[in-house]
C-alpha cells in the first residue's frame, strides 16, 4: 500500500507540473483525446497498463542496478 500511495503521488506531481507549467499544451491533449476513436484510446491504455507492469516488474526485480 505504501508503493500504491508514493505512485499516486508522484503521478499528481507529475501532472499537477505539465499543467503548470505547459497549459496550453494540456489543453491541446486534451481535446485531441476527446476527438480520438475509442478503440485508439482502449489500445493506448492498453498498451501504457502492459508497459507499467512491465517496468514495475523489472525494477521490483532488481533492474537497473537498483
Amino acid at each position: 500500500m505504501h508503493d500504491f500511495l508514493a505512485a499516486l503521488g508522484l503521478l499528481l506531481a507529475i501532472e499537477g507540473l505539465t499543467f503548470a507549467a505547459f497549459p496550453g499544451a494540456a489543453k491541446r491533449a486534451a481535446a485531441a483525446v476527446s476527438e480520438s476513436p475509442e478503440t485508439v484510446l482502449r489500445a493506448s491504455g492498453i498498451v501504457a497498463a502492459v508497459a507499467g507492469l512491465a517496468l514495475l516488474w523489472f525494477v521490483r526485480r532488481g533492474g537497473f542496478g537498483l
